[in-house]
């Protein structure tokens, strides 16, 4: 086509395929990973059929593209709103609060990401979508460890995926499985000084 871009077909591409995604994560809310059907997630997209298996295989394909647009939106977050230079105490505070608040506005989908998950074997693709999150604060780790923010004598890369499971499994159990919304100023208190103590933030 005359004038038609390289740019602008991925632009189609990428509005086609986000249009198809946050259809999917509308109807698998509301029905489940089993009862959905790939024609429910057409007809909320707006798209044909055959539209949507340029993107994906099958329904159980969108389960990881789900979890890792959640997990760039989450690392997105941090980045804007997190300095480096601030000390690592500060830093660890912000990462809690925004891991929250990525739990919360995903807690109708996440839930489904990890029935999805389990019963679709994406667990090393899961591993996968996690890494620039994990490098991410493995950097920040490391540096605080130069300014001797923090202890020293563990990995960095070990701390770091021992905070993101406990960070996101406490934001769980506040939003998901004991739904205790009133309670989550506490946890993310407990959940900082325990963290804090652990690694002997200055």
């Amino acid at each position: 086509m005359e004038g038609w871009s390289i740019i602008e077909e991925r632009e189609v591409i990428n509005s086609k395929k986000n249009r198809i995604r946050e259809a999917a994560i509308k109807v698998l809310s509301l029905k489940g990973l089993e009862k959905t059907k790939v024609s429910d997630v057409v007809k909320e997209a707006g798209v044909a059929q055959g539209t949507f298996y340029l993107y994906y295989e099958s329904k159980n394909a969108l389960v990881p593209d789900i979890a890792e647009k959640m997990l760039l939106h989450m690392l997105k977050e941090m980045k804007g709103r997190i300095s480096e230079e601030e000390p690592f105490r500060n830093q660890l505070k912000n990462i809690i609060e925004i891991t929250f608040e990525i739990t919360y506005l995903y807690r109708d989908v996440l839930g489904l990401c990890y029935s999805g998950m389990a019963t679709t074997g994406f667990f090393q693709e899961w591993e996968q979508i996690y890494i620039p999150y994990y490098e991410w604060l493995e950097e920040r780790i490391e540096k605080a460890q130069r300014r001797k923010d923090i202890r020293q004598d563990m990995q960095p890369s070990m701390i770091a995926k021992i905070l993101v499971e406990l960070m996101e499994g406490i934001a769980e159990q506040a939003y998901l499985f004991e739904g205790k919304k009133d309670k989550v100023v506490d946890y993310q208190k407990d959940l900082m000084n325990f963290s804090i103590t652990a690694l002997k933030c200055e």
